[in-house]
């Protein structure tokens, strides 16, 4: 869902139908206070805010959102009449991910949305957390459980089980792994087998889901 906080009527309408001819949902709103109330920080995934608003200006809610556990991480576009370098600096130092001013063209603000919610997808995609049969990882939080008991990894371990899962099923190579966790200039190869060893002990049960792949590398999940 993409909100819109616009006083603008032209503005307001214009956009969201440019949206929803593209496939978004969309809602739009004149007043801050009926954003506030109708805002779903679970199925939110942008936010576009005017500036110069009613009972609340855009960098208020703007600084609201980022103060919010829920939002923080909320991709927000910021639209204004206002072209100076103090007011693009303001929103960009406040946490607004992109600037644009008015008047705009459809195509640039179309573009730039697809861009941000590209690249927030991919930041969520890296952060989401891992479920694989008894083993529960959470990037985010540094949480490792086997059947909902916290496991601890060392540094290396814990890289080692990332660069696995990251691969999304996929075989990593002793290289990679190695460059990865290790460094480019490091090639005890060795020392990975003796980590993969420990790791799949301390995982206990979970660590049958790390599979050696003969010659080439290893992977967990993924098919057999």
């Amino acid at each position: 869902m993409i909100y819109l906080v616009e006083d603008d009527d032209n503005i307001r309408k214009l956009v969201s139908y440019a949206l929803s001819k593209e496939g978004y949902d969309v809602k739009g709103f004149v007043l801050p206070h009926e954003f506030w109330s109708e805002l779903d920080e679970d199925k939110a995934e942008l936010v576009m805010l005017d500036i110069m608003l009613p009972e609340e200006d855009g960098l208020s809610i703007l600084k609201r959102l980022r103060t919010a556990a829920k939002t923080q991480e909320l991709p927000v576009i910021m639209l204004t009449a206002k072209d100076s370098e103090y007011d693009k600096v303001t929103g960009l130092d406040m946490g607004a991910d992109d600037y644009i001013s008015k008047p705009f063209g459809m195509t640039e603000l179309i573009a730039r949305i697809k861009a941000l919610l590209r690249r927030s997808r991919r930041s969520a995609k890296e952060t989401s957390a891992y479920t694989l049969g008894s083993l529960y990882v959470d990037p985010k939080k540094h949480i490792i459980r086997v059947d909902g008991a916290d496991v601890q990894l060392s540094y290396k371990e814990y890289s080692l089980l990332m660069a696995l899962l990251e691969a999304d099923g996929n075989v990593v190579t002793r290289d990679a792994l190695l460059t990865k966790v290790w460094g480019e200039c490091y090639d005890e190869s060795r020392t990975l087998d003796v980590h993969i060893r420990k790791l799949r002990v301390k995982l206990g049960e979970a660590g049958e889901l790390i599979k050696t792949v003969k010659s080439i590398g290893y992977k967990i999940g993924g098919a057999e």
